[in-house]
This record gives C-alpha cells, structure tokens and sequence, in this order.
C-alpha cells in the first residue's frame, strides 16, 4: 500500500537515516518528502547527500530546502564558509568534504539547486522546512528566508493551543492547509522527543542534530518511526550539542 512518508532534518546522521528508513518498512510504492536540513552536526553530511541521490532513484521523493542547506549551498558555489554557518555544524560538513573529488561537490550543488522550498498536496497538506508570514500563504512571501527561519508560524499554532481555539477560530495562516508539517525547530526544545502536533501543524524536527532521534511520520495515519537517539548512533562525535 502507497504512503506518504515525511522525514525530519538529518544533519549529517546517515546511519540514523538508514535505520530509520528500515524501521519504516519503507518500499518502492512510498512517496517521500524530506524537510531540509540534510547536513550539519554528524559526520556524514557528503555522504547523507549522496544516499539521497540514490534513493530517488528507485523511491519518488520531494527534497525541501533547509537553513543549513543553504549554507552549504553557498559554500560549495563560492568556497566561502559563512562564520555563523562554522559555528552551527558548518566544520563537520567541510570535513565530510575533505576527500571528496570535485565532481561530488559539483554533483551535490546541483542536488542543493534543484530543491524545493515548499510543497503542497492533493489533500492541501503543506510541507516546508520552517514556515511562511503571509497570511494568505507561502506563494506570496515574495522573499525565500520564511520558508528556510521563520519559527513564527509555529509560535502562533503554540499560542492556538495553549488559547484551546477550535480550527475555524486558528490564525489566518493555520486556516490556509488541512495539516502543515514542518522541521527546523526541534521538539526537544519543548521536552519532547516525539513529533508534536500543535493545532494542525507537524513538527518532525525531534532533535537529530543534538541528543534526539531522527523520526519519519506517514502523513494519512500519523504512526511514525524513529531512529535511536543519533549521538549514541556516533558516540565519538559532539554533534551539535555536545561541543
């Protein structure tokens, strides 16, 4: 039977990313959309890359495009490292790079080129790595930084809950989508490590680059699938949040 899957942010933890995949039982009739955030934290950053690009090969995938994907965007065009970028998990995907000829770097900056920042469904589900300010959608933020920073989206859906708003009294922008499904602000920032369901937004964010699992969740059934926790996955290694 087809699903529709949805994965967290990886940031460099191939092995939670294939561990998970296999948990999920996930096969050739399954759709994938992977919110962003592919690199930045474990050491696999290059390699997470080219795993994906096999993938896509043999699975039908949606790849979204995350803040930490830009950045390494931006290196791989320029050779330029951004200092907030070094100080956010920015040095582990360089050294991922270290041995890797320029035709994968080449090959990867296309991959970082042709992502999209959002993607909406035939059930009018959105998908998008952080969120959108205009309250008539994200087709009309005429600037991209929304989709890849803004936590607003999230606070208001916080703010819905913690106001018991039934739907048809959610903020404009939460009226917009049947269910909204979002990374880049981790669930362990509010003592979870689960996906969190706020008013009708997803959260699959649970923490990957630091000290939680890396999670997959099918958007019809919402049952969902984690790795271990990723930094018992690289036991050597700080992450992002053990520096």
């Amino acid at each position: 039977m087809k699903r529709e899957l949805v994965i967290g942010d990886i940031h460099g933890g191939l092995k939670a990313l294939q561990q998970v995949l296999k948990r999920a039982r996930v096969t050739d009739s399954d759709e994938l959309v992977f919110l962003g955030d592919y690199v930045d934290g474990w050491s696999e950053s290059a390699e997470v890359l080219d795993f994906l690009l096999e993938l896509e090969k043999t699975r039908r995938c949606t790849f979204l495009k995350g803040n930490h994907d830009i950045w390494c965007e931006d290196w791989l065009r320029t050779s330029v490292a951004d200092p907030k970028w070094l100080m956010r998990g920015g040095q582990a995907t360089i050294s991922s790079y270290a041995k890797q000829p320029a035709s994968v770097k080449n090959r990867h900056l296309a991959f970082f080129e042709r992502m999209r920042f959002f993607r909406i469904d035939a059930q009018n589900r959105l998908f998008i790595h952080a969120g959108f300010t205009s309250a008539v959608g994200p087709t009309h933020d005429f600037d991209q930084p929304p989709y890849r920073w803004d936590r607003t989206l999230w606070e208001e859906a916080l703010a819905a809950q913690a106001a018991q708003l039934q739907p048809d009294q959610y903020p404009p922008r939460l009226q917009l989508f049947k269910e909204i499904f979002i990374g880049h602000t981790p669930t362990i920032n509010y003592g979870s490590s689960f996906p969190m369901c706020v008013a009708n937004i997803w959260n699959i964010d649970t923490g990957s680059a630091f000290y939680g699992p890396l999670s997959v969740l099918d958007v019809d059934s919402h049952e969902f699938w984690q790795s271990d926790p990723v930094m018992m996955l690289y036991p050597d290694e700080p992450g992002r949040g053990r520096s």
